[in-house]
């Protein structure tokens, strides 16, 4: 037990000394770290975080470095999977335009004189009618 909790404390410094060296509005969005094998996991709640977290791997193996047993060769930002997707369960639904708009963009297409565009608009026009469940 008590390695355990050297480790989750350990663990806890770490991620304060990371925070520290980052901006603030960064700092908040390190959520968790953990050190596996020669590799610092450090995990944030967003893609678009993790990849403003990317941009201070140095500067974090640099902060760290002190404050671990062994030498750590890289940084991995993750992702912490209950956050992707949204809701646990949830499912996006498509919004579909009505079928009104629909008939206008069909009839858009066959004004366009690009044959590429008209072509595209055509093939957007039948999926969204299809998908809105008319005809």
């Amino acid at each position: 037990m008590a390695y355990l909790y050297s480790q989750i404390e350990q663990q806890r410094r770490i991620l304060q000394r990371i925070q520290a060296v980052l901006p603030d509005t960064l700092a908040k969005q390190a959520r968790h770290c953990l050190i596996k094998d020669k590799k610092l996991l450090v995990y944030t709640d967003s893609a678009v975080w993790a990849s403003q977290l990317r941009f201070y791997n140095a500067a974090i193996l640099a902060a760290i470095a002190p404050l671990t047993w062994s030498p750590i060769d890289s940084v991995q930002i993750k992702i912490i999977a209950g956050q992707i997707g949204g809701m646990p369960g949830s499912k996006r639904k498509a919004n579909i335009p009505s079928v009104e708009k629909i008939e206008l963009i069909r009839n858009h297409s066959l004004t366009v004189s690009d044959n590429q565009l008209s072509s595209a608009l055509l093939k957007l026009s039948a999926t969204l009618m299809r998908l809105s469940g008319s005809k």
